[in-house]
């Protein structure tokens, strides 16, 4: 169904008032031509307060992913030990998560297309936070692992989906800089989880010891990471559905209310304005010419004017064929490439740091001339990580900062596809340094640079997802692309953890070479740039 097929049930009143009360507001309306595009009705609520408490909440969302994520990262150089984990074993649980997201991203993504963005965000958060709460109590690896998969379900339905309400709430003018904005959150997550692992798990002390049941210092940072994404989700509880949501789905009185709350909370004064929503110019002038024949010509509305609400029962199949029909068909498989290769050489790599860290720091050499260690690597020996492992990952999380503020600054003036491109393959030229470094100082500081540089690639295909497709396949396509980033990063770690202990420049020079490939396939993407989204 088009976007104008979909307009036309936009006068539908039949569930809140009666034909007469209809005719009557038609009147008014009008004449005094109150029917207003979504991006003007968006620019006549203002900005204010509202916007950055959704910011302030979106923003605690993107960072409890975060900590699920790039948790597991820090915990492994502890957790190997007491769950007798070799190098195979740390690369799936190091997947696993990706594995969830896999399967959620695409599950939750069109879930959020069918019933609402706001309740699956609150229901995909709330399993993501349950999911980690009970992995904390695992004593054996198989368990800790299925465990991780559920969080990794629940994770794979947040991401897209806050980024797909987000936007919807923004104006075209600030779109780009406050997704931007939003990203920087994922940052945010990263050094939190890196911050509270420095500063919980060294102190082996810490917890509960008992012969058959042992809740030691990772566990304990294990369970502290899930409390971001519980206090989401029940404060999602207390937020509207999306406006530009419920407008696509017919219900544009419930989208009226949605943006008046937003006016009034932003500091406006009356009544607010809108009492006619659409969601493009050619859509305004069709109503507005309806709207004048039922006034001229007929006292009763037309055919199309009872036709019922979007058929809820479509089939996730349908919308994910609509993603590749002629007009989304070359962005999707763009952003399909892109993505995959991003996440295979991100989390590929970023993953694996803290270990890295671990192991040059126990036997000497560099990431990828571990050889005094091969021996050892698979033995289940205890011997806890020094707090300057710890030190080191929180140095390559806090490096994300200046690529975050570069990008809240840029995204609007370079453009998206410049951005991720320059991106991906400077990124992918310090991977392929990494791997020839001589000392640990030289592996910190590309290490640090290389976060630094790949934050802003991920920053900008978020603003590309929100931008490329419209309302009513944005979830899917963030799903369903995201899916595909999922078994890239599950590719890569398990790739790395079969290859590091032979030779880990092979995984490195991979990662390079897809990422730059990546880079090189975005300058086909189109300028998004301050356009109509619908």
């Amino acid at each position: 169904m088009t976007d104008r097929e979909e307009t036309k049930r936009l006068l539908d009143d039949s569930d809140d008032a009666d034909d007469g009360d209809i005719h009557e507001n038609v009147r008014e309306d009008s004449s005094e031509k109150e029917v207003f595009i979504f991006e003007d009705a968006i620019k006549s609520t203002g900005y204010g307060k509202y916007h950055i408490y959704i910011l302030l909440l979106c923003g605690w969302a993107v960072s409890s992913d975060a900590v699920e994520v790039l948790s597991v990262s820090f915990l492994l150089p502890s957790a190997s030990c007491d769950l007798h984990m070799n190098s195979a074993d740390k690369g799936w649980l190091s997947a696993i998560v990706f594995v969830g997201m896999l399967v959620g991203g695409y599950l939750w993504g069109s879930l959020a297309d069918r019933t609402g963005r706001r309740s699956t965000l609150m229901w995909s958060l709330l399993l993501n936070g349950v999911g980690g709460l009970v992995s904390s109590t695992a004593q054996v690896f198989w368990f800790f692992l299925l465990m991780r998969f559920i969080s990794g379900i629940g994770v794979g339905g947040s991401i897209p989906v806050i980024f797909s309400y987000f936007v919807e709430f923004q104006p075209k003018d600030r779109r780009g800089t406050m997704i931007s904005v939003l990203a920087t959150f994922w940052m945010g997550g990263n050094i939190m989880a890196a911050g509270l692992a420095w500063i919980v798990i060294p102190h082996k002390t810490l917890g509960y010891f008992h012969p058959d049941f042992i809740y030691n210092s990772w566990r304990i940072f294990v369970a502290l990471c899930t409390i971001p994404s519980l206090t989401s989700a029940a404060a999602f509880v207390l937020m509207p559905e999306s406006p530009k949501y419920l407008l696509t789905i017919g219900k544009h009185k419930e989208a009226i209310a949605v943006l008046s709350q937003v006016f009034h909370k932003n500091g406006g004064k009356g009544i607010f304005p809108v009492k006619y929503l659409v969601l493009s110019e050619d859509d305004k002038e069709e109503v507005t010419q309806h709207m004048d024949d039922r006034l001229h010509f007929s006292e009763s509305p037309s055919p199309w004017y009872r036709c019922h609400i979007k058929n809820k029962c479509l089939s996730l199949l349908q919308r994910t064929f609509e993603l590749f029909n002629p007009q989304l068909r070359r962005g999707s498989i763009l952003l399909i490439i892109i993505n995959f290769t991003l996440a295979f050489g991100y989390y590929g790599l970023f993953m694996w740091l803290p270990e890295l860290f671990n192991r040059i720091q126990k036997y000497g050499g560099t990431p990828c001339n571990l050889a005094p260690m091969n021996a050892t690597h698979n033995s289940t020996a205890c011997e806890d990580p020094g707090n300057q492992v710890y030190l080191e990952g929180f140095l390559t999380s806090i490096s994300n900062l200046p690529g975050n503020i570069l990008t809240i600054f840029l995204m609007d003036k370079l453009g998206r596809k410049l951005l991720l491109s320059t991106s991906m393959v400077l990124s992918g030229l310090i991977v392929f340094f990494i791997s020839m470094v001589r000392t640990n100082v030289e592996n910190v500081v590309l290490s640090c640079v290389f976060g630094a540089v790949s934050t802003i690639g991920w920053n900008a295909l978020d603003v590309l997802f929100s931008e490329l497709f419209p309302t009513r396949v944005r979830s899917t396509a963030s799903g369903v692309v995201n899916g595909v980033g999922r078994l890239g990063a599950i590719l890569g770690n398990v790739v790395f953890g079969q290859l590091v202990d032979v030779s880990c420049a092979v995984p490195m020079i991979l990662v390079a070479t897809l990422l730059s490939f990546g880079g090189l396939s975005s300058l086909k993407l189109p300028n998004t740039v301050r356009i109509d989204i619908h």
